[in-house]
């Protein structure tokens, strides 16, 4: 939902309203669900979580050539993998409640998406990411 109900610090304390924003306007749209499971994801792996890209409005989303029916036109996370396992930073997503997986080779993609979905960003992030013995 647009961010017409209030920011909930204290139930997202390691969460912050600017990271979760659109970057080029401000934009800021609040998915409850979506939130707890990246709240329960920071708490489970106990180590920052390096949000690259998170909510994005539509122009946005443009420019940057995000697909037109995107979760991030909503809410999803693009998670640096920088200073994370790679295999139990997904792990712990799935155990946090993400359904939507998109396995980059420097990020992993999440969302709470209504059906379950797994994708690769080209060959060489499959072929990273399937070594991993995740598949």
């Amino acid at each position: 939902m647009p961010a017409s109900q209030p920011w909930a610090a204290s139930r997202w304390p390691h969460l912050s309203e600017r990271e979760l924003a659109c970057r080029c306007c401000g934009e800021l749209y609040l998915w409850p669900e979506a939130l707890d499971a990246l709240q329960r994801l920071r708490l489970a792996t106990n180590a920052p979580l390096h949000l690259t890209s998170a909510h994005r409005c539509a122009l946005h989303n443009a420019r940057v050539g995000g697909a037109p029916l995107s979760m991030h036109k909503r809410l999803a996370f693009d998670i640096a993998l920088g200073g994370h396992d790679p295999a139990q930073l997904a792990r712990a997503a799935h155990a946090s409640g993400f359904t939507g997986f998109g396995y980059g080779q420097t990020f992993l993609h999440l969302d709470t998406r209504a059906h379950p979905a797994h994708w690769f960003y080209g060959q060489r992030s499959k072929t990273k990411w399937t070594s991993l013995g995740l598949f």
